[in-house]
């Protein structure tokens, strides 16, 4: 499938307090961010002009910023302004939005103290992946390689760019082989999450999640445990095992881009999508969408 490259698309983005052109939204290929790894971003839905959970993004936004060392120079309320600004100048509503900060170019090693902190805000149109018949026939996952690492290692809650090295690369390999995604292990050899979204598992009518301690607790996925209670639906966070994967029923994944995915392979484990993947499917769709 081709895909406009996104240096090349029309709009505006919102940079460093100011609205610019698509196409002059660029950055020194000698920025700090880019060489070490120094930049965090956000990843957000707009249903009909409004961003679902906003400000909880933007405060996550500036907590990922604080747990790498730096500071964002824009305000919660700055960063919902700029945000609302920018999907309302490029005229749709339906849309994705990349808050992204990162060190700039003042220096040139693995110390930055004084470089300038630059933040931008884009938004694009990228829709539901399929209808929720389509969905409920499940995607198949792969098993990574690669493992979450261990928290003591790593700002394992920052939504930090460095740390989806390891995604992107076990997603390729995924894809390589025909699958969607992958299901990554934390360092330990337990369930942690897929390469961009959290998994959870059902059997009996109950729902269980790996805890979030090594990988980022997605508002996606707190929002699903609440829309999971408020329908009876228990929910179990903890320690999930490779080899308890036959004993469910039914998995999905969760995150802004997947919404709520059914999921009918991972590896060599098959599972069939039923009542509890429905329900919290149809209960996001209607979340999401709701006026506020």
């Amino acid at each position: 499938m081709s895909v406009l490259p996104f240096d090349q698309r029309d709009g505006v983005i919102w940079m460093d307090g100011k609205i610019v052109p698509w196409a002059d939204a660029k950055l020194h290929v000698l920025s700090h961010g880019l060489h070490y790894g120094g930049a965090v971003f956000e990843g957000e839905r707009a249903y009909n002009g409004v961003i679902f959970k906003s400000r909880q993004h933007s405060e996550r936004f500036r907590q990922s910023a604080d747990l790498l060392g730096f500071d964002i120079p824009f305000s919660v309320d700055e960063i919902e302004s700029a945000k609302a600004e920018v999907i309302r100048r490029n005229g749709v509503a339906d849309v994705y939005v990349r808050p992204v900060a990162w060190r700039g170019s003042e220096m040139m090693a693995v110390a930055a103290q004084n470089a300038t902190i630059h933040v931008a805000i884009a938004t694009w149109e990228w829709p539901s992946m399929f209808d929720v018949e389509q969905k409920m026939q499940g995607i198949r996952l792969d098993m990574a390689d690669y493992r979450r690492p261990d928290p003591m290692t790593v700002p394992a809650h920052s939504k930090a760019a460095g740390l989806y090295m390891i995604c992107t690369i076990s997603k390729h390999r995924a894809e390589r082989k025909g699958y969607a995604d992958a299901l990554m292990l934390d360092w330990q050899g337990r369930v942690a999450e897929c390469t961009g979204a959290n998994v959870f598992f059902a059997k009996g009518g109950a729902l269980h999640t790996p805890i979030a301690d090594c990988f980022l607790n997605g508002i996606t996925r707190q929002t699903v445990i609440e829309l999971a209670e408020q329908h009876g639906i228990a929910v179990s966070e903890r320690r999930i095992m490779p080899e308890e994967l036959p004993d469910f029923d039914e998995c999905f994944i969760c995150g802004t881009g997947a919404e709520v995915t059914p999921v009918s392979e991972i590896g060599p484990y098959r599972f069939t999508p039923g009542d509890v993947s429905r329900t919290l499917l149809e209960a996001y769709s209607a979340e999401v969408r709701r006026p506020r």
